[in-house]
Protein backbone atom coordinates (compact mmCIF):
# COMPACT_ATOMS: atom_id res chain seq x y z
CA UNK A 1 0.00 0.00 0.00
CA UNK A 2 1.23 3.47 -0.87
CA UNK A 3 -0.32 6.82 0.11
CA UNK A 4 1.00 9.89 -1.68
CA UNK A 5 0.21 13.12 -3.55
CA UNK A 6 0.08 14.00 -7.25
CA UNK A 7 3.46 15.78 -7.19
CA UNK A 8 5.20 12.45 -6.51
CA UNK A 9 3.55 10.33 -9.23
CA UNK A 10 6.77 10.04 -11.26
CA UNK A 11 8.46 8.23 -8.38
CA UNK A 12 6.27 5.19 -9.08
CA UNK A 13 6.76 5.18 -12.86
CA UNK A 14 9.10 2.16 -12.88
CA UNK A 15 7.14 -0.19 -10.63
CA UNK A 16 5.53 -3.35 -11.94
CA UNK A 17 5.91 -5.03 -15.30
CA UNK A 18 6.29 -3.87 -18.90
CA UNK A 19 5.96 -0.13 -18.28
CA UNK A 20 2.36 -0.41 -17.12
CA UNK A 21 2.84 1.93 -14.15
CA UNK A 22 4.44 4.48 -16.49
CA UNK A 23 1.30 4.41 -18.64
CA UNK A 24 -0.89 4.88 -15.56
CA UNK A 25 1.26 7.79 -14.35
CA UNK A 26 1.18 9.44 -17.79
CA UNK A 27 -2.62 9.15 -17.86
CA UNK A 28 -2.97 10.72 -14.40
CA UNK A 29 -0.52 13.54 -15.17
CA UNK A 30 -1.56 14.36 -18.73
CA UNK A 31 -5.35 14.10 -18.51
CA UNK A 32 -7.68 16.84 -17.33
CA UNK A 33 -9.23 14.59 -14.69
CA UNK A 34 -11.81 17.18 -13.65
CA UNK A 35 -13.39 17.06 -17.13
CA UNK A 36 -13.67 13.27 -17.33
CA UNK A 37 -17.19 11.89 -17.24
CA UNK A 38 -17.88 8.76 -15.18
CA UNK A 39 -17.04 5.64 -17.14
CA UNK A 40 -14.25 3.38 -18.30
CA UNK A 41 -11.20 4.72 -20.17
CA UNK A 42 -8.85 2.39 -22.00
CA UNK A 43 -5.17 3.25 -21.57
CA UNK A 44 -3.46 0.02 -22.69
CA UNK A 45 -6.19 -2.53 -23.37
CA UNK A 46 -6.79 -4.87 -20.43
CA UNK A 47 -3.30 -4.14 -19.07
CA UNK A 48 -4.08 -0.59 -17.91
CA UNK A 49 -7.43 1.14 -17.80
CA UNK A 50 -9.25 3.71 -15.68
CA UNK A 51 -12.69 3.83 -14.11
CA UNK A 52 -13.99 7.30 -13.25
CA UNK A 53 -16.65 7.20 -10.54
CA UNK A 54 -18.80 9.70 -8.67
CA UNK A 55 -20.75 8.80 -5.53
CA UNK A 56 -21.63 9.94 -2.04
CA UNK A 57 -19.39 8.50 0.66
CA UNK A 58 -20.97 6.21 3.27
CA UNK A 59 -20.35 5.49 6.96
CA UNK A 60 -17.16 3.47 7.58
CA UNK A 61 -19.17 0.55 8.97
CA UNK A 62 -21.08 0.22 5.67
CA UNK A 63 -18.02 0.29 3.41
CA UNK A 64 -16.53 -3.07 2.44
CA UNK A 65 -13.00 -4.43 2.44
CA UNK A 66 -12.02 -5.82 -0.95
CA UNK A 67 -8.98 -7.12 -2.79
CA UNK A 68 -8.12 -8.12 -6.34
CA UNK A 69 -6.03 -11.04 -7.58
CA UNK A 70 -5.01 -9.67 -10.97
CA UNK A 71 -4.94 -5.89 -10.73
CA UNK A 72 -3.34 -3.16 -8.66
CA UNK A 73 -5.54 -0.11 -8.00
CA UNK A 74 -4.38 3.47 -8.01
CA UNK A 75 -7.34 5.18 -6.32
CA UNK A 76 -6.85 8.89 -7.08
CA UNK A 77 -9.26 11.45 -5.61
CA UNK A 78 -10.20 14.13 -8.13
CA UNK A 79 -12.55 16.10 -5.87
CA UNK A 80 -13.90 15.63 -2.37
CA UNK A 81 -12.36 13.35 0.23
CA UNK A 82 -12.92 9.94 1.74
CA UNK A 83 -11.43 7.56 4.24
CA UNK A 84 -9.59 4.66 2.64
CA UNK A 85 -8.63 1.82 4.96
CA UNK A 86 -5.83 -0.70 4.47
CA UNK A 87 -5.31 -4.15 6.01
CA UNK A 88 -3.24 -7.11 4.84
CA UNK A 89 -5.46 -9.79 3.30
CA UNK A 90 -4.04 -12.40 5.67
CA UNK A 91 -5.53 -10.35 8.52
CA UNK A 92 -9.04 -10.28 7.01
CA UNK A 93 -11.88 -12.82 7.03
CA UNK A 94 -13.38 -13.62 3.65
CA UNK A 95 -17.07 -12.78 3.44
CA UNK A 96 -17.84 -13.13 -0.28
CA UNK A 97 -15.62 -15.54 -2.26
CA UNK A 98 -13.46 -14.37 -5.11
CA UNK A 99 -15.34 -13.54 -8.31
CA UNK A 100 -13.02 -14.28 -11.23
CA UNK A 101 -15.12 -12.33 -13.73
CA UNK A 102 -15.01 -9.14 -11.62
CA UNK A 103 -11.58 -9.83 -10.05
CA UNK A 104 -12.79 -9.06 -6.53
CA UNK A 105 -13.12 -10.74 -3.16
CA UNK A 106 -14.88 -9.11 -0.20
CA UNK A 107 -14.02 -9.36 3.49
CA UNK A 108 -15.81 -8.60 6.74
CA UNK A 109 -15.26 -5.40 8.72
CA UNK A 110 -13.74 -6.92 11.88
CA UNK A 111 -10.28 -5.45 11.28
CA UNK A 112 -10.08 -1.71 12.09
CA UNK A 113 -7.18 -1.38 9.63
CA UNK A 114 -5.06 1.65 8.93
CA UNK A 115 -7.27 4.61 7.99
CA UNK A 116 -6.24 7.60 5.89
CA UNK A 117 -8.25 10.61 4.81
CA UNK A 118 -7.52 10.92 1.10
CA UNK A 119 -8.21 14.36 -0.40
CA UNK A 120 -8.25 15.89 -3.86
CA UNK A 121 -4.89 15.32 -5.57
CA UNK A 122 -3.99 12.41 -3.29
CA UNK A 123 -4.09 8.69 -3.98
CA UNK A 124 -3.52 5.27 -2.54
CA UNK A 125 -2.03 2.35 -4.42
CA UNK A 126 -3.36 -1.07 -3.43
CA UNK A 127 -1.60 -4.21 -4.67
CA UNK A 128 -3.27 -7.64 -4.92
CA UNK A 129 -2.08 -8.53 -1.40
CA UNK A 130 -3.58 -5.33 0.06
CA UNK A 131 -7.07 -5.42 1.49
CA UNK A 132 -8.65 -2.01 1.04
CA UNK A 133 -11.86 -0.32 1.99
CA UNK A 134 -12.73 2.80 -0.01
CA UNK A 135 -15.90 4.92 -0.05
CA UNK A 136 -16.02 5.75 3.69
CA UNK A 137 -17.05 9.24 4.72
CA UNK A 138 -14.49 11.55 6.27
CA UNK A 139 -17.10 13.05 8.63
CA UNK A 140 -20.55 13.40 7.10
CA UNK A 141 -21.33 11.59 3.81
CA UNK A 142 -20.33 13.84 0.91
CA UNK A 143 -19.93 13.70 -2.86
CA UNK A 144 -16.63 12.50 -4.29
CA UNK A 145 -15.17 12.02 -7.74
CA UNK A 146 -12.21 9.75 -8.26
CA UNK A 147 -10.41 7.72 -10.85
CA UNK A 148 -9.33 4.15 -10.21
CA UNK A 149 -6.53 3.17 -12.53
CA UNK A 150 -6.29 -0.62 -12.82
CA UNK A 151 -2.87 -2.12 -13.60
CA UNK A 152 -2.70 -5.81 -14.59
CA UNK A 153 -0.10 -7.60 -12.54
CA UNK A 154 0.27 -10.90 -14.41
Amino acid sequence: MIFDTAKNLDFYRNLGVEGRYAKAVDFLKNTDLEKLEPGKYEIDGKNVFANVVEYTTIPWEEAKYEAHHNYTDIQYVISGSEIMTYARIDELNEKVPYNDEKDVVFYDNENPGLKAVVKSGEYMIFNPWDGHKPKAAAGEPAPIKKVIVKIKEN
